[in-house]
């Protein structure tokens, strides 16, 4: 089982490009700890800033370090940094177009047990709503460590989330990635599963249970919320009964109402959104909320049946 968090993949990958990039920088808001990025702290500490609980300051400082040339990745739980810089994101970030890569952790109802102030079920939704910033949400360590990399290599806004518990390896090393393109799991005859983030290794346990009652799901891990590939969600949609989509986020501007959009206008089918509900949220761990709320692999199983 899988113990490295996705948090823990972008710091040593922040690690290993550091020893021959001295542009890049990474800001946190008294985060380094919750965000495992204090091994960077310590080994680069010429380009780790820390601006304490001002969420506010830590968009704007990392724009205007991104502004002087600077590769900057700023962290802060996302219940805070999509909501209290907000204006900043949209400012000094989106509109200016700087290199910043906002990283929102423990994201969704990471922290559940603390309650409605510390989920962050509306973090799509308020990002995608920039012009100019991008939304990832990526499921295992490898996927994430792919995305940073890509991430390096250009200048646009970013906002990625990312969960406080490790996801069961989906990939490997050598797994195909390209930037703003859906990755396929597995092709299906009677549904398609589209799922993002920590949700992605529910549903394709979802998947494979499927299988068993003889129901054929295929799974795309639609890692990018912003630019949403619509082509490869069209194209695997297209021969399925049934579209079934699966996210830790609210009802609205999430990955349902983006897959929504792109169906109704390209290949209408019958769509199931499964998501948090509009509504206070109960508190309790992680899985002890994505069970309650049909969420976890046994829910995705018990849609698609009662869809079909």
């Amino acid at each position: 089982m899988n113990k490295i968090t996705n948090r823990q993949a972008i710091c040593e990958c922040l690690l290993e490009k550091a020893k021959n990039d001295r542009d890049i920088v990474v800001v946190c808001s008294d985060s380094r700890g919750s965000a495992s990025l204090a091994p960077f702290a310590e080994t680069y500490p010429g380009q780790f800033v820390e601006v304490g609980i001002a969420e506010q300051n830590l968009v704007g400082i990392s724009a205007g370090l991104a502004a002087c040339g600077k590769k900057v990745f700023a962290a802060s739980p996302a219940s805070f940094l999509a909501t209290r810089s907000y204006e900043q994101a949209k400012v000094d970030v989106a509109y200016s177009g700087t290199n910043v890569t906002l990283i929102g952790i423990s994201g969704g109802v990471s922290y559940g047990a603390l309650g409605m102030t510390h989920h962050s079920c509306q973090d799509f939704a308020a990002m995608s709503a920039l012009t100019g910033m991008r939304v990832y949400n990526p499921s295992d360590r490898f996927q994430t460590t792919k995305l940073i990399e890509a991430l390096l290599k250009d200048t646009e806004p970013s906002y990625i989330r990312v969960s406080r518990s490790a996801t069961e390896d989906l990939y490997d090393g050598n797994m195909d990635f390209t930037l703003n393109k859906a990755n396929v799991i597995a092709d299906g005859k009677d549904v398609l599963l589209v799922a993002c983030g920590e949700m992605v290794p529910y549903a394709k346990k979802a998947m494979e249970q499927l299988a068993a009652k003889g129901i054929s799901a295929g799974l795309l891990d639609m890692y990018c919320l912003k630019p949403f590939d619509a082509d490869t969600l069209v194209e695997k949609a297209r021969d399925v009964k049934l579209v079934v989509t699966v996210e830790e986020h609210a009802p609205q501007g999430g990955l349902g109402s983006a897959t929504a959009q792109a169906l109704s206008s390209r290949c209408p089918k019958r769509l199931v959104e499964k998501n948090l509900p509009d509504e206070h949220l109960i508190s309790g761990t992680n899985r002890e909320m994505f069970a309650y709320y049909g969420l976890d692999d046994a829910g995705i199983v018990k849609s698609v049946e009662e869809a079909l």
